[in-house]
């Protein structure tokens, strides 16, 4: 699918101007809440994410997760005033944002998620609204896979459970809960577990912090089952808390 195929879409036509994508070469998942593609620009390929039409999407329906870590943003709120959004628009504004400040703030603290493509500025990544640009996963044959959608050798299988619970706890460590952290939000690629997936991460000032960490050591327990791990939510949890207090900060390396 071109860019030129799709010139009427103004999402598409709105990051064509700003000279952000070049092309869109494949649809690679749709979901209830946004639809990811595989597109390019000058610098090679990206991971389109884009969210469905806030008429379509509930976001007040949110639950536990709130508005996302961006709705507390001064830098967010002044930047979505200036882009002129408000209502539902200006909420859709806060999902997108919200994702990309958790991209940034994992990608730079070394942890093992695409890597944003706009920003770290709130004005840039709002202009980009309702899409999310990142690094694509994957190569030019095959986008990496979701551990819910592969078959892994039992040594692969413990291998992506470790990686797993290390990534969830480095969320914790950074006083973050992923929310929805199960194998249908990580990737395998070339032996690593990727996450994905943040628009409804929450810190610890959210009131039902513990309960949606527990939540998600469930989740990831009973998703790893089908890879053959036989881990309960409990033993996952103290795992998680454990390698929390113990494991060393990794931050990646930038170079000016």
């Amino acid at each position: 699918m071109s860019a030129d195929a799709d010139a009427k879409d103004p999402v598409l036509t709105q990051l064509e101007e700003l000279g952000l994508i070049t092309e869109v070469l494949a649809e690679i998942k749709s979901g209830k809440e946004a639809t990811v593609y595989l597109a390019e620009n000058d610098d090679g390929l990206l991971a389109l994410k884009i969210y469905r039409d806030v008429a379509a999407r509930s976001f007040k329906n949110t639950g536990d997760y709130g508005v996302g870590l961006a709705s507390t943003s001064d830098a967010v709120s002044k930047a979505i005033a200036k882009r002129g959004s408000k209502g539902p628009a200006a909420q859709q504004d806060l999902w997108v944002a919200s994702e990309y400040m958790v991209l940034w703030q994992l990608w730079q603290a070394g942890l093992n998620v695409p890597e944003p493509l706009i920003g770290p500025e709130a004005f840039d990544y709002v202009q980009t609204s309702p899409a999310v640009l990142m690094r694509f996963i994957g190569d030019e044959d095959r986008p990496a896979p979701r551990l819910s959608d592969i078959r892994l050798t039992p040594e692969e299988a413990q291998v992506a459970w470790q990686q797993a619970l290390e990534g969830m706890a480095r969320l914790l460590k950074l006083g973050l809960v992923h929310g929805d952290y199960s194998t249908y939000n990580l990737l395998w690629w070339e032996g690593s577990v990727m996450m994905i997936d943040f628009p409804q991460v929450s810190d610890q000032t959210n009131p039902h912090f513990q309960s949606l960490l527990k939540r998600d050591a469930e989740s990831l327990a009973q998703s790893f089952k089908r890879l053959g791990i036989r881990e309960d939510a409990e033993s996952t949890l103290r795992e998680v808390q454990r390698l929390a207090r113990t494991l060393p900060d990794k931050p990646r390396l930038t170079l000016p």
